[in-house]
């Protein structure tokens, strides 16, 4: 399942994902993992839940961002949930382009068998309601 937190800069959208990945540890039957952009957040993080800095790996773009989330889920099938902070940053597109990644991303996170919480920094009116059906 994937949902996700819209909301314009300073909206509390990343306080709010972090604190869902703190309590998520709690629940999980499987490994918990936070996706940002940079460490900034590392320390907010419970110990528990494995921390990846995107930058580190230059996956900017729709599809090489597509590519590495599917990589993460090949390479570990004990994922209960990714949590993605910054991802608009971390794709680099409008809104109206995502149309079709959040399709393929949708059957990638069901046949992984695990949860995908995004922070998406835009307001959910100017989202196309395809995506839009995923806020929460």
């Amino acid at each position: 399942m994937i949902q996700i937190i819209f909301g314009k800069k300073g909206s509390g959208k990343t306080k709010r994902i972090l604190d869902m990945a703190n309590a998520s540890v709690k629940e999980a039957k499987g490994n918990v993992l936070f996706v940002d952009d940079d460490k900034s957040y590392t320390l907010s993080l419970k110990p528990q839940i494995r921390f990846i800095d995107a930058s580190e790996y230059q996956v900017k773009g729709v599809e090489p961002f597509y590519g590495f989330l599917a990589g993460i889920l090949a390479g570990n099938y004990d994922i209960s949930v990714i949590y993605i902070d910054a991802f608009l940053k971390l794709v680099k597109a409008d809104p109206d382009a995502l149309v079709d990644f959040f399709a393929k991303l949708e059957r990638l996170v069901a046949e992984a068998g695990c949860d995908m919480v995004i922070s998406f920094s835009e307001d959910a009116a100017n989202v196309p309601e395809s995506i839009r059906k995923y806020q929460i």
